[in-house]
């Protein structure tokens, strides 16, 4: 019968379970580099390559018959 399973948590969601402890703390960290900006060196070399992209694709339209 399944209607005692259906209540149930997981093994990972008991209290006092180390795994928990680090997914907890895993989601913290997470958010705190999520909440961080991206840096502008970043983003200027993230420019550079979509421009280098789009010259080559460029080139490569202009060579085909």
């Amino acid at each position: 019968m399944m209607v005692g399973k259906i209540h149930k948590k997981p093994e990972g969601a008991q209290r006092g379970d180390p795994n928990e402890a680090i997914s907890r703390k895993l989601k913290l960290l997470y958010s705190a580099v999520e909440g961080e900006g991206i840096p502008d060196r970043f983003l200027d070399l993230l420019e550079k390559l979509d421009l280098a992209e789009s010259a080559s694709s460029a080139s490569d339209d202009a060579e085909r018959p």
